[in-house]
This record gives structure tokens, sequence and C-alpha cells, in this order.
């Protein structure tokens, strides 16, 4: 346990997640008591911050009524000491958000050049070379890729399917077994189509640029399910000017090809088939009710059906899994021949099994090294796929980051929208959240659905009337 002793909580958050990031999984005190490791205490006066950690204290100007610059100063400095405590540096430095390309991109919109942005961040943030290299880099490609997309006049749709076959050891998306709702799905229906109609009549006038039906694992739903809600929102939306149309099928125990056979006739560009790993045991320990094979025999099955733009999914940091194992699966993967792959490193959520039984499964080991998320790397571009975009997670393996890479003409718009926050997103099914983009403000806003099934049908009026607040 760490103590953090402030006499103005204004900066708690910031000091909190650095520590986290040096110290994972640690727990934290907010007075004196015992069982403490050491305290972490700061108070400012007079245009001076002072920052004690474990007895090392030290003194800086801050400036007055400067929050940022306040806030950057004050984990430049706990960093330092940080650093000097543990012996360790952070890969991403005094960065903590789960946005860092939000920095150079951001910096590019205002005209700077990429040298500079790099500089910037050495100064400022402390971050690798490595990983200020890939930030740019990302950014880049994402200025390029949105360079077509209207934040002003377009928006993207989300549609929420929250069921999946069983639920996995690591997860902590909203998700209930299908085996549970199969019976009562026309209940779950009837309230999803409802939020899409009021979101279609709410939205008409702009354009749509992107659909992404994720979850949960939207083809948990049987065909006839699936085929009634594509065809709900080709019926109310108006697809035309669209730029991709993505489905999760995400779990191979989920796919069949009369499953496939729906996508495809309704012109689906995009779908995602996900491993995580290509490693049998492994799949065993985190409740993947798939083999190894089945992948295979999914992926082949789209492929001679026309599918033509395939993501895989992976997780580095998975409960076991040694560097040979991370090769295995990249060899594996590389023989299949996605069209683009997401690498994530494994992020202990608090409501996910793996943190909830921690124990059980801490003996196996949980390794993420950068020796590993380079091997993925170097494998990705030995496939011809860039990277397109990334971000991060709090409580990280290793304080790493996810990376989307794909193939020219390949990558996801809709992830890099979610990411960068760049166009309203309209979001609908139980534990959506629309996000809301107002460009000219440079202003966000977000209202929430319910993550409960039962309560998000029974209380979908209401859900529609957050949406109608904020949407107005």
């Amino acid at each position: 346990m760490i103590g953090i002793l402030l006499k103005d909580n204004e900066f708690e958050q910031d000091i909190r997640e650095l520590l986290m990031a040096f110290y994972p999984g640690e727990r934290f005190a907010h007075q004196e008591t015992e069982g403490v490791k050491f305290y972490v205490k700061g108070e400012q006066e007079q245009g001076v911050y002072r920052l004690e950690v474990d007895g090392e204290t030290c003194r800086f100007e801050v400036p007055e009524g400067e929050r940022l610059e306040t806030k950057n100063r004050i984990k430049q400095n706990l960093y330092r000491l940080l650093e000097k405590q543990t012996g360790q540096s952070l890969p991403w430095g005094t960065l903590t958000g789960i946005r860092p390309t939000k920095i150079p991109l951001t910096k590019l919109e205002e005209g700077w050049e990429p040298e500079d942005i790099r500089e910037f961040m050495r100064k400022t943030y402390y971050a690798s070379e490595e990983k200020i290299a890939l930030s740019v880099e990302v950014a880049e490609r994402e200025r390029e890729l949105l360079s077509r997309i209207s934040y002003e006049d377009g928006y993207s749709l989300y549609v929420g399917i929250p069921f999946c076959p069983t639920t996995c050891l690591y997860c902590s998306f909203t998700s209930y077994p299908i085996g549970k709702w199969e019976k009562r799905m026309e209940e779950y229906l009837g309230a999803l189509f409802q939020e899409l109609e009021y979101t279609a009549g709410r939205m008409k006038g702009k354009k749509l640029d992107t659909v992404y039906f994720g979850g949960g694992t939207p083809t948990s739903l049987s065909a006839e399910h699936l085929e009634q809600v594509i065809g709900k929102v080709e019926e109310l939306f108006d697809l035309s000017g669209i730029q991709e149309f993505t489905v999760e099928a995400g779990r191979p125990d989920s796919i069949t090809a009369e499953k496939l056979e729906v996508l495809k006739r309704h012109g689906i560009t995009r779908i995602s088939i996900n491993p995580q790993t290509m490693n049998q045991k492994t799949l065993d320990i985190i409740g993947r009710r798939h083999t190894v094979e089945m992948v295979k025999e999914k992926f082949a099955l789209a492929r001679e059906l026309g599918f033509d733009n395939i993501n895989m999914d992976l997780i580095i940091g998975l409960p076991g899994e040694t560097m040979e194992d991370v090769e295995r699966t990249m060899e594996e993967i590389r023989a299949l021949s996605p069209d683009s792959i997401t690498v994530h490193s494994l992020a202990l959520k608090r409501a996910a099994r793996l943190n909830l039984e921690w124990d059980q499964y801490a003996q196996l080991g949980m390794v993420n090294t950068q020796e590993m998320i380079d091997l993925t790397a170097r494998y990705a571009r030995e496939m011809g796929m860039e990277p397109y975009y990334l971000y991060r997670q709090k409580n990280m393996a290793g304080n790493f980051e996810n990376v989307g890479y794909a193939l020219p003409g390949k990558a996801c718009i809709y992830n890099i929208l979610i990411m960068e926050e760049m166009q309203t997103i309209a979001a609908c099914g139980a534990g959506t959240t629309t996000k809301v983009v107002y460009p000219a403000e440079h202003r966000r806003e977000r209202a929430e659905n319910v993550k409960d099934v039962e309560q998000y049908i029974g209380r979908i009026d209401e859900m529609i009337g957050r949406k109608d607040a904020l949407l107005r």
C-alpha cells in the first residue's frame, strides 16, 4: 500500500495514475495508517509546489492559472523521483492517458512538423524514442485516413449486441451468456429497434460514415436475428455513403456458414475473427471454447465466401504465455494472412474474472515484455501491415499499448474515430455510450445506456431520453 497525502487534491488522480504505472496493482491510502510502504506528499504555496516521495523532497515553480502546465510539472518531478526510487523508466514516460496519439494528431492539425512534435514529447512527457516514433507515425496515418471524414456533418453508428457464448477470463465488457437470453431475444431487439428508430430520425440530414456492430459477440445471435438487426439498420439509415460496415464475428465458436452468408448478403465490408492466441492450452485457461483448428476453419470459410477485409485480435500477456508462445501465435497468424491485426496488451480489469480470481491464475505468470511487443510489430510489418491506431488501458501488463495494424486500404476508420473522439458516434444497445462531438467548441459530451439487459429493456424510454437531451 502507498500513501497519498495532498494538501490540495486537484492533481490527486494524475499522481495516483503515475504511481499505478510504476506500481501496478498497488492499493492506496489517503491517511497515515499501518502497512504503508511509503508516502507521497504534495502541497502548493505561492507558486511553488513541494513534492515528497518516501522522504525525498523537491520544490519547483508552477505557473498561476495554468492547470495543464502545472499538471505536467508535477508529473515530471514525480516521475524523476519514482524513476530514481525504482531504478526503472516507463516506455510512455509520464503519459498515463488512454489516447497518446491525440497529442501528435492535434499538433499535426495545428501545422507542427513531425520532428518538432517528437522533441516536444521528449521534453514534456519523457516517453521513449520508440513510443514517440510509433505515436507520431500512427498520428500521421490517422490524419490521412480521416481527411475524407466530416467532423461537423458526419457521424458513425455503433450497435451493441451484449451477448457471448461464454464470458472470457479477462473480459469486463458488457456481455451476457447467449444461452440465457435466446428465448427472450425478441424483447431485447424490440428495445434496440426502438432506440435505432429514434436515432435515425434524430440524425437525419447528417452523413453516416461508418457502422460498427460490437458487443459482446454479434454473431452469438442466430442467423435469423442477425438478419433482423442488419435489415433494421438498412431500413432506417441511409447507407449509400458509408465508408465501412464492420461486424465483429469475434468468437470462432459463434460463427456458422449461415451467419457469414447473412453478412455477405448484406454487404458487410469488414469482419473480425478473434483467436486472442493460437495456443490451445491458453485458450482452455481463458475460457475460449474453441480450438486453434476452429479458428483456421472459420477463417478459411470466410475467405471462401469472399470476405476480403478480415481482422484478427490478439492478446499479449495471457496467463502462462512465453515468448515462444507469442511467436507460435504470430507464425500461425502469418500463415492465415489476415488483412489486419490488433495486438492488445492484457489489462487487468476490476470486474474481470481474472482479477476477481487472481490467486488462482497468478501462479501461471502473466508476462508482457518489450521483446514480445517488438516481435508482434515485426511480424505485422513483414506481413505488409502498418500501424494505424493506438490506445492504452489502465492496469495494462507491462505498461504498454494496444496497436492496430492493417494492410494498405484495410484500416478501420471507426477504430480511429472512437479513439480520437473526432466525430459524433451514436450508440444503441445495452452498455453503449453515445459520444457527441462539437468540433467548433472543442467540446465532447456523453450519454450512457445502462449495462443490464433487463433494465435496458424496461427503461428504454429513459435511455432514449438521455440521448435526446444530448443530441437536441
